[in-house]
């Protein structure tokens, strides 16, 4: 789900539901702009079920939607104190509100995506080079940092030793759907079969994969799936090929999805 569409289109029906319900004149104000505010929120909790979009988006979106009907409702005051010229100060009530819902949208932006190319290139540097800006996610540090370290270090000892030869391609495919076809052969150019092969795709640093895909064998050492990208940005795609349950190999792969 997209954050920029369900914040602007919050803010949209915040106001066109403070203005509906104008036309019923039982209806306070203060009843109305609760209403115009309550409802898209109950409707985006809704939305967000089974696909929590974080704390702090939730904060945005509740803060956004909750200040625009606070804002609608004292202009309404104002205007009923004041038919003529409206004063200088709920003027700058709302430049405030829309100046905090364009700065919230902006780091929504950033955090997911990362500044435009341009602006990142200007203000971080790249000599030349793609710059990324994107947040990646919070790293986990327990106590049992070191004891991963060991054991990534044991598992690549294992995986030189064994000597196996494991190709990849499509992923540079266009498109977010792309059919991929991974190779694996043993030292000697034999190919290996009896190996259950899976895909992770997850952002970088992120502690969980956001998605895993199995992929079939079609013949001995060839094995295919289709990855299906859910959004744009900088992830990370891991192969894992695994025998009787143990992981034999696995490599990562960056992907950048404009």
């Amino acid at each position: 789900m997209n954050t920029m569409t369900t914040l602007f289109g919050g803010l949209a029906a915040v106001f066109v539901l403070y203005v509906a319900a104008g036309a019923v004149r039982s209806l306070s104000p203060m009843l109305r702009a609760a209403l115009a505010g309550l409802i898209p929120l109950v409707t985006y909790f809704a939305l967000i079920v089974g696909h929590w979009p974080g704390l702090d988006v939730v904060a945005i979106h509740i803060s956004v939607f909750l200040a625009a009907a606070l804002v609608l409702f004292a202009l309404t005051q104002f205007r009923r104190r004041d038919a003529g010229r409206m004063h200088w100060a709920p003027k700058l009530l709302t430049a405030f509100f829309i100046g905090l819902v364009l700065i919230n949208a902006s780091l929504l932006y950033i955090a997911n995506k990362g500044l435009p190319e341009p602006i990142a290139r200007w203000w971080l540097g790249g000599d030349g080079n793609a710059v990324y800006s994107g947040f990646s996610g919070v790293v986990a540090h327990g106590q049992g940092a070191a004891k991963a370290v060991s054991s990534v270090l044991s598992e690549a000892h294992r995986e030189s030793q064994l000597g196996w030869q494991v190709e990849m391609s499509g992923l540079d495919s266009p498109g977010n759907t792309r059919p991929l076809q991974v190779r694996v052969r043993d030292r000697t150019g034999l190919p290996v079969d009896r190996v259950e092969a899976e895909l992770r795709l997850s952002r970088p640093g992120a502690a969980a994969p956001t998605l895993i895909l199995p992929m079939s064998s079609v013949e001995a050492g060839v094995y295919v799936g289709a990855l299906k990208v859910p959004a744009a940005g900088r992830w990370l795609v891991e192969l894992r090929l695994l025998r009787d349950g143990e992981v034999h190999y696995h490599g990562t792969q960056e992907l950048v999805v404009p």
